[in-house]
């Protein structure tokens, strides 16, 4: 039997719509600065934005800001993280916003009818973007091609970001560095056993992205479904420890369900995929440990809003929801909070295919923005902007310093906690600070142990700065 691809996301829940979303963070990006922008008709990049959305009591008035935007494309491999806290390792725009957000809220409960929504223009890579295909869609990879290991297939596309290694946008400086550290990855013991990724409680085995198609009826066919003949495919590879990709042609190219890291350029990141981590925040919340500190209960987004382009219903819910959907015994002020989800008509207009689309002889190649954007809606410093994990204008005589660090020293530098941790030693790194935070790191102990075991962990060496 032909394959149903999933339905369409609905453009309209709970007076959320999509089109107006999408559209006041266009408009909110278009009111920046240049500076970090991409270059139109050459380089394209990604946006994502948190918005606070407020119902006034007794009245249909429903108030909508951007609190926070981001925008970005890279993510550090795992050789160039720095144990100073000086770079950020994950530029992706939906990490950008949210950090950004959780930096400019602090609260120690929200006011009732205030909620927040999650807007990103495309799909967030990873699972997610494992998405049938119908015979009228072109694939955006390469020609597929026998494969024996998943080292062969790195440099192949993705469906929300291609290959990392393009060129860098020439006006942003970049800080020269001594040879960096080498950060490894900590996985928990979990055995050999090749099953042993899987929840038993949450989680069904890994399947490939479509079962077989039958390729002979007509697409047209009255009662039939269009035939799906192949999916996008994610640049994202599997964690460590647990299955690799099949690499088979067609449907069977990708598990999904998994949880992957983001593509470095040319080596292996510790960042998880966007997808994991929006699902990772539907249970911990987008607060993260430091404000959990600050606050009576977990932050969550209760809509998230996708931009115009390839989408798929099915796979959003199953990345976002379905994996984490039975984890239970969390400890009081967080929950399982599916957020609805949405998909607007409305394509950034810096995105790939509109960058392709306008692009012009003469101007070179197509390729991602090198800049990062993060604007929150702060009075004091609300715009910075980075490039390959630095903050624009750092010298490498201010490397090491506090003006070379970006988003976590300031957070703590600003709130300046009072706190010790249980056995009463005194707060001194980021470490200490996040260790500080007891029923946050409980509650993700849940979600690693029911959920997402094989979650890579940053060595401890990395957040010991102060």
């Amino acid at each position: 039997m032909p394959v149903c691809p999933p339905s369409h996301a609905p453009a309209r829940v709970n007076m959320v719509d999509a089109d107006e979303i999408a559209k006041l963070c266009y408009e909110r990006f278009q009111q920046l600065p240049r500076r970090g922008k991409p270059e139109p008709g050459r380089e394209w990049t990604l946006l994502a934005a948190v918005l606070r959305i407020t119902r006034r009591a007794n009245s249909d008035t429903v108030e909508k800001e951007v609190v926070s935007l981001g925008t970005g494309t890279k993510c550090i491999g795992q050789t160039a993280m720095s144990p100073s806290g000086e770079i950020l390792n994950d530029s992706h725009a939906e990490v950008i916003a949210r950090r950004g957000c959780a930096e400019e809220q602090g609260k120690w409960r929200l006011h009732p009818g205030v909620s927040f929504l999650f807007f990103t223009s495309h799909t967030p890579c990873g699972d997610a973007a494992i998405i049938a295909m119908n015979g009228s869609q072109s694939q955006p990879c390469p020609p597929i091609t026998p494969a024996h290991s998943p080292e062969e297939e790195r440099g192949r596309g993705d469906l929300k970001r291609k290959d990392e290694e393009s060129s860098e946008v020439k006006s942003i400086k970049r800080p020269r560095q001594e040879e960096p550290e080498t950060a490894e990855t900590h996985l928990e013991d979990r055995g050999e056993s090749r099953q042993s990724f899987l929840s038993k409680s949450c989680e069904d085995p890994p399947q490939p992205a479509e079962e077989p198609v039958e390729r002979r009826s007509p697409p047209d066919s009255p009662g039939l479904c269009p035939q799906v003949a192949d999916v996008h495919r994610t640049g994202a590879k599997c964690v460590s420890g647990g299955p690799a990709d099949p690499l088979l042609p067609g449907e069977g190219y990708h598990w999904t369900g998994l949880l992957r890291v983001k593509p470095g350029r040319g080596e292996p990141t510790l960042s998880l995929s966007c997808s994991d981590k929006l699902a990772r925040w539907g249970v911990l919340g987008f607060q993260g440990a430091l404000l959990s500190l600050y606050l009576q209960e977990a932050l969550y987004y209760s809509t998230v809003v996708v931009g115009g382009g390839p989408y798929s219903q099915q796979a959003m819910t199953r990345a976002l929801v379905t994996r984490c959907s039975c984890v239970s015994t969390l400890p009081a002020g967080f929950s399982v909070r599916p957020p609805q989800l949405l998909q607007s008509s409305l394509e950034f207009p810096f995105s790939q295919a509109q960058t392709e689309l306008h692009h012009q002889a003469g101007q070179g190649r197509i390729s991602p923005c090198g800049a990062s954007i993060s604007w929150c809606n702060v009075p004091e410093q609300p715009l910075d902007v980075t490039a390959n994990g630095y903050k624009h204008g750092v010298t490498r005589k201010a490397l090491g310093t506090a003006k070379a660090r970006d988003y976590k020293p300031i957070i703590i530098q600003k709130n300046n906690l009072s706190l010790s941790l249980s056995r009463g030693a005194e707060l001194l790194t980021y470490w200490d600070y996040k260790q500080a935070a007891q029923s946050y790191q409980q509650a993700w102990q849940q979600l690693l142990s029911q959920a997402f075991p094989l979650w890579p962990r940053t060595d401890r060496g990395l957040l010991l700065f102060h």
